[in-house]
């Protein structure tokens, strides 16, 4: 989650000189496994948050393999090591405004690491002050209540909704409009991804826990709806502190129920038809928001993730729909018949906005137009909003595929070429992707002031590409059209068209032989040499010895262990890490390495930390990742459960080097070795922890004022192994922040927004 979880990956970048110092960007977000997991839910439940319906024969890489895998030993090949330089800065302009590179007079990453913690509160290097900003519940329409947080509030379309995820950063000048310059008053777009639940109910929100049975009360459901979605605060500095505006003009909640357009080529398609919308041009509400990305022109984009669990599917529908082609979708996207929802919000009534959950065939239309059978087809999208304009109504651009988006990071920006944009799918197994527009960068478009029209004119017509991992430390962009003939004679499913493919990518990733990958998260582009960075979370189905749905390592997966958590043994790649990609000469071509493995310090070198992290950097579960504008720090977030027995989850700064600086290394599986290729490690001035967040938390969203003091960040669903049963009991919380540390009433945990600043005024990270 938080999957989220979500930070700024695409915004613009610069490269930092500084002697004795490598040059580097900053990265970003979101998810977990083991930690998303709910408690005392029946063994054949499923975890909406961790989804794993990728049952197509891909091997992890390919053909090549079983060249790279063998019981005999290492068969060689290689990437050679590859010298960090200092590199001059240049600029990405991703967000606009000037490219003129920001060199802090401060030593980046001076600060002093900050050790792990179990403790109930977020800790930050001395010398640096972190204060709650805006948090679950707050009123940010003028005339609503001031949040009591005992389960009782209403009204949350117009308040700050659940699990604050990824973020970014929109200036405001003193006219109140858009100005990229501006250090101390702006909007913050924010991703309000999930809520914290237990069997059905999201438990902190009612009174007494609220109905863990079918059906649930409306008034429930409709509180826990209007949880969900975005929100665009304004904030402002004022006498030296930052603090949010809750009666301003310009906030606004786009939530499940607002209308967005459907846009790109899935726009009209027979699989988009429903009740709703029976032209399959409009759909309802974003769900499940989870990374970010700030397109050049100065919008919002936000990744719809773990949307397909809110639904459900009678337990005869395949038969329904007789067996056609939307069965195999529906099961490759998570949702096989007789499936039941996260939180039962079907079950509210018979008004439309409750049967809408349903996506059983019910109708008797032959297109879909009297039921909510395509309802799903709505969800998985990025999502394009004007942040500076409420009265716009948001886009989602499918022509950037369907699956569970992570962030949306942009690739360098030149004049006279096409964008390029890069995303991950949050599941296990899943796949990487990049599209590039039809349409080439024209600066003047970056401050247009229709601002959703540029984004018709670049996010709605262009190519799709999904990642394929060579052993070899190449790889190759493979474009997904109907041009390709593994999509045009795809047994398993038959595609129709472009829209066809648009709404289905992951079908047509599978028909390619995409290679899986160990979740992909967040991804971030470095500027100082436009390198491509994913966290790759965590992964339960790598083994040496596979079974069932389990796979092998391969060489940008190569590991498969147990990991302790105490008595408990958690298999595969519990910790995850960083995988690195360097654009080739041809759009097709890529070459990549593992920037960083997540593990404990104290743990086996040779599989486990290969990295040689130390105590001050070690960490596990990476799921946020964001370049910083400002000085080029790359910051990952975790969001754990592998190693939250001896730290909550926490964030980090970096100073990345680049693709090859390291080279290949053996990992060992007792008789089986994998040949992979690491980057260099990392020293105390290049890689240490800067924050740990309370306990149940994990840490999403990062975004930054353009001068680097203030730093933004989420910290979700702290508490959240709470029981349902414990809800009037704060003895028993888990987590009882941010009311212990002096914000808001009750004791309630709250998913809140942080302001870090540095107590001199300083640049963060310094």
């Amino acid at each position: 989650m938080g999957r989220a979880r979500v930070t700024a990956p695409s915004c613009s970048l610069h490269a930092i000189v500084m002697a004795g110092f490598y040059a580097a960007g900053v990265c970003n977000d979101l998810q977990k496994e083991p930690m998303n997991q709910r408690l005392d839910v029946p063994a054949a439940a499923i975890d909406f948050n961790d989804e794993d319906s990728n049952t197509s024969a891909n091997p992890t890489f390919g053909a090549v393999l079983t060249a790279r895998l063998s019981r005999r030993g290492l068969l060689r090949g290689g990437v050679g090591t590859v010298g960090t330089a200092m590199l001059a800065g240049f600029g990405v302009s991703a967000c606009g405004g000037s490219d003129d590179p920001v060199v802090p007079a401060e030593k980046l990453l001076g600060f002093a690491a900050v050790p792990k913690s179990l403790a109930d509160v977020v800790s930050v290097p001395v010398g640096y002050t972190a204060s709650v900003l805006y948090a679950l519940g707050d009123p940010i329409i003028a005339g609503t209540a001031a949040y009591k947080n005992d389960g009782t509030d209403t009204d949350y379309d117009q308040r700050g909704g659940d699990h604050h995820d990824g973020m970014e950063w929109f200036g405001l000048g003193a006219d109140g409009k858009r100005s990229d310059s501006a250090t101390e008053r702006g909007l913050l777009a924010i991703n309000h991804e999930a809520t914290t639940d237990e069997k059905l109910s999201s438990f902190f929100i009612h009174a007494n826990g609220g109905t863990s049975t079918l059906p649930r009360p409306a008034s429930e459901v409709d509180k826990e709806v209007a949880l969900h979605g975005i929100a665009v605060i304004e904030v402002t500095k004022t006498a030296g502190k930052w603090g949010y505006t809750p009666n301003s003009a310009l906030n606004f909640r786009l939530t499940p129920l607002s209308p967005i357009e459907i846009a790109g080529p899935a726009r009209g398609h027979a699989q988009m038809a429903t009740k709703y919308s029976p032209t399959g041009t409009m759909t309802r509400g974003t769900l499940n928001n989870c990374g970010t990305g700030k397109t050049p022109w100065g919008t919002f984009l936000t990744g719809e993730e773990n949307w397909f669990g809110y639904f459900t599917r009678g337990a005869a529908d395949d038969a329904a729909r007789g067996n056609d082609k939307s069965v195999t979708a529906l099961k490759r996207y998570g949702r096989n018949q007789g499936a039941a929802s996260r939180h039962g919000w079907e079950s509210g009534g018979a008004a439309d906005q409750y049967q809408r959950w349903n996506n059983s065939k019910t109708g008797a239309s032959q297109d879909g137009s009297d039921d909510y059978r395509n309802e799903m087809n709505g969800m998985g999208y990025i999502v394009e909003i004007d942040a500076y304009d409420k009265t716009r109504t948001a886009k989602k651009r499918t022509a950037l595929g369907r699956f569970a988006h992570e962030s949306a990071a942009f690739g360098k920006v030149v004049a006279g070429q096409p964008l390029t944009v890069y995303m991950g799918d949050d599941s296990r197994g899943e796949y990487i992707y990049k599209f590039v527009s039809t349409a080439l960068w024209d600066a003047a478009d970056a401050n247009a002031a229709d601002r959703l029209a540029v984004g018709d004119k670049y996010l709605d017509s262009g190519k799709l590409y999904v990642a394929k991992f060579n052993a070899d430390g190449t790889g190759a962009w493979v474009e997904l059209s109907m041009a390709h003939a593994a999509i045009a004679g795809y047994a398993a499913y038959k595609f129709a068209d472009a829209g066809d493919i648009a709404i289905n990518t992951r079908l047509a990733a599978d028909a390619v032989g995409a290679t899986k990958m160990d979740r992909p998260e967040w991804n971030a582009v470095n500027p100082a040499n436009g390198e491509i960075y994913f966290t790759l979370t965590n992964n339960s189905n790598r083994s040496i010895d596979p079974t069932g749905s389990q796979y092998l390592p391969d060489a940008a997966n190569p590991r498969a262990y147990t990991d302790m958590k105490g008595a408990s043994k958690q298999n595969g790649n519990p910790n995850g890490h960083l995988v690195r990609m360097k654009e080739g000469a041809t759009v097709s071509a890529f070459t990549w390495d593992v920037y960083l493995f997540g593990a404990e310090a104290g743990a086996d070198k040779s599989l486990v930390n290969i990295s040689a992290l130390t105590a001050d950097q070690d960490f596990s579960s990476p799921d946020g990742l964001v370049f910083s504008k400002a000085t080029g720090i790359c910051w990952i977030q975790t969001d754990d459960g592998a190693y939250t027995d001896k730290t909550n989850c926490m964030m980090l700064a970096a100073i990345p080097g680049k693709q090859g600086d390291g080279g290949p290394r053996t990992v060992k599986h007792g008789d089986k070795t994998v040949t992979t290729y690491v980057g260099k490690a990392p020293t105390p001035t290049t890689l240490a922890r800067f924050l740990v967040g309370p306990k149940g938390s994990e840490i999403t969203g990062w975004c930054e004022t353009p001068d680097g003091r203030a730093v933004f960040i989420n910290i979700q669903h702290p508490g959240e192994s709470t029981k349902m049963a414990d809800v009037n009991d704060p003895t028993k919380y888990e987590s009882q922040w941010p009311a212990n540390a002096g914000y808001g009433a009750g004791q309630r945990p709250r998913s809140a927004t942080i302001v870090i600043t540095k107590n001199d005024g300083g640049v963060i990270g310094s």
